[in-house]
């Protein structure tokens, strides 16, 4: 259950019922098809709050989906159809992680919002912890590595969960081994660095105590994967009363049972670590990258000080070990995606450039990279921010930073291929020349070093240009998981050219 208890949201939402009946609104800044045209709906697979889900049949493919429909008379105020088009823009940030939920497709139509997005058939971790009882701590170590590696993706891309719980993973099939995926974003925000937040949302037994007293931060999603830890160790939740008062009380309380069964069979390093996730204080409590490198976690082959690259660190140093070509063609790509698509990395820019000058600094940088966890030296900092900052400017602008940070699926669409590939092609011949590589980079304010040899190394026919079929294999040369991809993209693309994005990153 989603509470939503805010005075001042349920004082807007009844004073502007009136005006969303007489002036429709949008969610999407865009028109689309009838979601019927593209799509047909099946039966009801699940109900929120806000939403109701149907499995879905895409026409041209077969494929089945999920669809959340959101009817729009729900949406009381301005700051509801923000918050969904905010959803949208989270789901697409987050996407490519491969615990992740990923989204298709949306559509708007007069009543109602459609996010389609994959179908997970196994059913929530909820209904799979009742029917369990509990877990073993092996298996529970392994569920926790997925959630909080959800969690740690989240705060390292400047995205607030807000609503973790066990409803909200669900298994991609019914087997006992399936992969566990994080869904509904619909309480999710992105923040920037020491923001503060008042509004109290969540779920009861998994909310906060910071939550409650209406003073808290990113912090409040470890404390509600410590739950998850304690439920799915003991089959009950940490704080349990009658009624939701009863369940606050316990929760400000803060008093943890490691006495009763099955507490005494436990380890003490799993105990530990629940220790260190409800702790009442949020400064003191463990952050995500830190329960990720927790021993009673951390996997018996890896040393348990290794440190974790975070989502946004792992992306630039797969950015810095690309050639000139590809890091403009990453940029080209960037700046035609839609809002819908990078307005998360917006948020992510803002959330380092702190000074909100419009460029990241060295600084700037290095303050937001500890902040999710890395541990590397100035000098590979500094070789990091060299090789985002295309035009050594000494800073890194929005352009450059979501070349940078845009994760590698993007550019392995055949239609951002073909978009970018058209960009250098100035006159259309089917060839990028070294002519035409030139006029790039003074474009682009970057240096022409050594164009030919990379013209050599991209050149497999040795005719002296890079025709599209040299372009789209360079491109997507060294991102990983191609194959995983490519039973998918036959059946949607017919051949191998088209990856699109089914795959795991």
């Amino acid at each position: 259950m989603e509470t939503k208890t805010d005075p001042a949201r349920v004082t807007a939402a009844s004073t502007t019922t009136t005006t969303t009946i007489t002036k429709p609104r949008r969610v999407l800044p865009y028109s689309t098809q009838n979601l019927t045209h593209d799509y047909t709906i099946g039966k009801k697979l699940g109900q929120g709050q806000f939403g109701t889900t149907y499995l879905c049949t895409q026409k041209s493919t077969g494929l089945n989906y999920a669809c959340k429909t959101i009817p729009k008379r729900k949406l009381l105020c301005q700051e509801d159809y923000d918050d969904v088009w905010r959803e949208i823009q989270i789901m697409h940030h987050l996407s490519e992680h491969q615990h992740v939920v990923r989204i298709h497709d949306t559509y708007e139509d007069k009543s109602c919002v459609h996010i389609v997005m994959e179908l997970c058939e196994g059913g929530e971790l909820f209904d799979r912890i009742v029917k369990k009882g509990n877990y073993s701590e092996r298996e529970a170590a392994k569920l926790m590595k997925t959630i909080v590696g959800v969690v740690e993706c989240c705060h390292s891309l400047g995205v607030f969960h807000r609503d973790l719980k066990p409803e909200n993973f669900l298994f991609l099939s019914v087997d006992e081994d399936a992969a566990l995926k994080a869904t509904d974003f619909g309480l999710s925000v992105f923040y920037k660095p020491d923001e503060v937040f008042s509004d109290v949302v969540g779920s009861p037994y998994y909310v906060a105590p910071e939550v409650l007293r209406k003073h808290y931060g990113p912090e409040a999603d470890v404390w509600s994967a410590g739950v998850i830890l304690y439920i799915l160790l003991s089959g009950v939740p940490p704080f349990w009363a009658e009624t939701e008062i009863g369940i606050f009380r316990q929760i400000l309380e803060g008093k943890i049972d490691f006495e009763s069964e099955p507490w005494p069979n436990i380890s003490e390093s799993a105990k530990d670590l629940i220790r260190k996730m409800l702790d009442q204080n949020p400064k003191r409590r463990l952050t995500a990258h830190e329960v990720l490198c927790h021993p009673w976690i951390v996997d018996d082959k890896v040393a348990p000080d290794k440190p974790l690259d975070s989502a946004v660190l792992s992306r630039l140093k797969h950015f810095s070990a690309m050639n000139k070509l590809k890091k403009m063609a990453l940029r080209v790509i960037a700046e035609r995606l839609n809002e819908e698509e990078i307005g998360g990395l917006k948020e992510l820019f803002k959330m380092i450039d702190t000074d909100n000058s419009g460029t990241i600094t060295f600084d700037e940088l290095k303050d937001g990279l500890k902040r999710v966890g890395s541990q590397l030296m100035e000098s590979e900092i500094k070789d990091l921010m060299d090789a985002a900052d295309i035009d050594n400017s000494g800073t890194i602008d929005y352009g450059e930073f979501l070349a940078a940070t845009l994760h590698l699926n993007k550019l392995e669409r055949e239609e951002n291929l073909l978009s970018a590939f058209s960009f250098f092609d100035k006159d259309a011949s089917g060839y990028i020349t070294i002519d035409e590589l030139q006029h790039a980079c003074k474009e682009f304010g970057i240096s022409e070093l050594h164009l030919d040899d990379m013209i050599k190394e991209i050149d497999q026919d040795d005719d002296g240009q890079i025709d599209y079929e040299e372009f789209a294999a360079m491109m997507r040369k060294g991102n990983g998981g191609i194959g995983r991809r490519t039973m998918r993209n036959t059946i949607n693309l017919g051949d191998a050219l088209g990856l699109t994005k089914n795959g795991s990153k």
